[in-house]
């Protein structure tokens, strides 16, 4: 049992302080305590990359990684909130079950492997070549209308504006016409 003097009832009613917001909150441990992003070497404004409302964030990095993203509260938009998801984008990029390689699953295996990065890429390549001349469609009377039905695209919320464009720019020049962005462009 603590002293008397260390009571915490006890020490509110010799401060005056009987809501305990003061420092009778505080233990010794507890007043050691420093925020985390207060040894960053920069903090750098951002924009949340989910959804399309575009919260502000701070993303605080040492050494060149991330340690912490908050709301910033200087957005006009959020006053510094984030949304759950907004809140956790930290782990968006240093989560541990977060794939660093290319993974592929032949057809019919039950496993999954990894394949390096330009068998992917040429892959895929060649997969949107071969589905957009066996649908390149034309009119009636043999003319090219420079348009496949036969791909489409649906964008998700974590790619920027940029990356949005270019896909658009790229997808339009394939003849895909079928593009939708997720509030982001």
């Amino acid at each position: 049992m603590p002293p008397s003097g260390e009571w915490p009832l006890w020490k509110q009613i010799q401060t005056g302080d009987f809501e305990a917001f003061g420092r009778t909150a505080f233990s010794e441990r507890s007043g050691r305590l420093e925020p985390r992003t207060l040894n960053a070497d920069k903090v750098v404004a951002s924009i949340c990359p989910y959804c399309g409302v575009g919260c502000g964030q701070l993303v605080y990095v040492k050494n060149e990684k991330i340690i912490d993203v908050e709301g910033d509260p200087r957005s006009p938009i959020s006053n510094g909130c984030l949304c759950p998801k907004g809140a956790a984008t930290f782990q968006l990029v240093t989560g541990s079950h977060r794939e660093h390689h290319v993974l592929y699953r032949r057809p019919h295996a039950s496993k999954w492997e990894q394949i390096p990065l330009e068998q992917a890429m040429d892959m895929v390549a060649e997969r949107v070549k071969n589905t957009r001349d066996a649908h390149w469609e034309q009119t009636s009377d043999g003319h090219d209308v420079r348009r496949t039905m036969a791909i489409a695209h649906l964008g998700g919320a974590t790619l920027d504006n940029e990356e949005n464009y270019l896909i658009k720019k790229l997808f339009t020049g394939l003849g895909i016409v079928q593009i939708e962005n997720q509030a982001r462009i």
